[in-house]
């Protein structure tokens, strides 16, 4: 069952430190759009089922909610004026927009206990097929956090049903994320994520 998760002081689930990290830093995402604010959590509990539904450990599937949450902190650093164009953006502006991976990822490099999240944040628009960026990396060269993100992100930023306009049904969204599966993202996880929805 997929819920919307609310308390960001319940997000990490490690430190007191952590969550205080993370909490602040999902201000800032806040402050920046409330509608990314709230892509984040969709995404992270996304994130979370798919994780389960692969039986990851614990650990890991913490980890993988937390960097989900995190995954466009680097929109941060994107002008307002950019993120409004999107996706109709010049080749300039497009490479600004691109570097909001290595965005967010810079911003958490002093911060010790974030050190593992750093390559899913960093490499979650990276592509199975080898074409995405910033790095592209390939199939199981891309972390597994980050092949998650990839999908649900994916997922809630253009056919979730909770999103405006929406004009897709479940069957056809689910049929567009197969399409997408072994090109864009690894097929395993587009299966455990078709999965997961099914439980909602």
């Amino acid at each position: 069952m997929l819920t919307l998760m609310q308390d960001p002081e319940t997000y990490a689930g490690g430190t007191g430190e952590m969550n205080e990290i993370i909490a602040n830093l999902l201000q800032l995402i806040e402050l920046k759009s409330a509608k990314l604010y709230l892509h984040s959590q969709q995404v992270a509990n996304y994130a979370v089922s798919v994780a389960a539904k692969m039986r990851l450990p614990r650990e890991e599937i913490e980890r993988i909610r937390t960097a989900a949450l995190l995954h466009d902190l680097g929109h941060v650093t994107v002008p307002n004026a950019i993120l409004l164009k999107l996706p109709y953006l010049t080749t300039r502006e497009l490479s600004v927009f691109k570097n909001h991976c290595n965005a967010g990822s810079y911003m958490l490099e002093n911060m010790a206990p974030c050190q593992e999240l750093i390559p899913y944040i960093r490499y979650h628009h990276e592509r199975w097929d080898g074409t995405g960026y910033p790095k592209r990396l390939k199939g199981v060269n891309i972390p597994l956090g980050a092949r998650i993100i990839a999908v649900v992100n994916h997922y809630d930023r253009f056919i979730n049903p909770c999103t405006q306009n929406w004009e897709k049904t479940k069957a056809e969204a689910i049929r567009e994320m197969f399409s997408l599966s072994g090109t864009a993202f690894d097929p395993d996880v587009v299966r455990a994520f078709i999965e997961a929805l099914g439980e909602e």
